[in-house]
């Protein structure tokens, strides 16, 4: 099963991380990448480019992850696509509110390599078990 993920960052180093940790777990995909909410809609904007899941991160210029979200599930045609917000924030305030918007997963990011590439691979594999993915 090839994948196809949405990565929405503004940094370039968690981006390269979150390459090298699908590299290094041998996972079929394709990456595409945005720097914000609003390069990321316009992803979203080509039908050819349709991801299976998407990682995003809260904290971006422009339009930050969470205006994303909402406008996301706010797209009858897009909203059935999983989000997992990616963030450096634990902050309680903006899990709830991502949830209340429709993520389906967060996970603060750990400083150690290890711990985020299990976390990766652990959400990867749930949604490819539960088949919420197309094959």
């Amino acid at each position: 099963m090839s994948l196809t993920f949405l990565l929405i960052d503004d940094d370039e180093i968690e981006r390269l991380k979150f390459a090298r940790v699908l590299d290094k777990n041998d996972y079929p995909h394709k990456i595409i990448e945005a720097k914000n909410g609003e390069e990321a809609l316009d992803v979203l904007a080509q039908k050819d480019q349709q991801p299976d899941i998407i990682f995003l991160d809260l904290n971006m210029p422009k339009m930050n992850g969470l205006e994303f979200l909402k406008e996301l599930k706010a797209d009858t045609s897009l909203q059935y696509i999983p989000v997992i917000i990616l963030s450096t924030s634990n902050n309680h305030q903006d899990l709830k509110e991502a949830y209340e918007i429709g993520a389906a997963g967060y996970i603060v990011k750990p400083l150690k390599y290890e711990e985020y590439t299990h976390k990766i691979k652990c959400l990867i594999e749930y949604w490819s078990v539960n088949e919420l993915l197309k094959a």
